[in-house]
């Protein structure tokens, strides 16, 4: 069974998280790296928040989409993204074509 590791980036369904699963390649006639990443729907029993690094493997489906379960949460996201105002920044607006936005 293997085992694969990737980044929680959504957690709005019930116990679903999307986890993206970034591999890095060699092009063979180039050989120059790039980066394939895939989306996976997997149970969320254990309670992953985004920005998580978790493991996960396959499992009986689910649902339609889902046969994939979360084993272990390796990492935890220390760093809460905060809105400019709420941490004292300034917000900026952007200027286009002598229009503010």
């Amino acid at each position: 069974m293997k085992i694969f590791t990737g980044t929680v980036i959504s957690t709005k369904m019930m116990n679903t998280a999307t986890v993206r699963n970034d591999v890095i390649k060699m092009h063979r006639l180039y050989d120059k790296r790039f980066i394939r990443s895939k989306k996976y729907h997997v149970q969320d029993d254990l309670g992953a928040k985004v920005g998580d690094i978790v493991k996960f493997v396959a499992c009986k489906p689910f649902s339609k989409l889902k046969k994939w379960k979360i084993v272990e949460i390796e990492d935890k996201n220390k760093s809460v993204l905060k809105s400019p105002e709420k941490s004292g920044g300034v917000k900026l607006k952007t200027i286009r074509k002598g229009k503010k936005i």
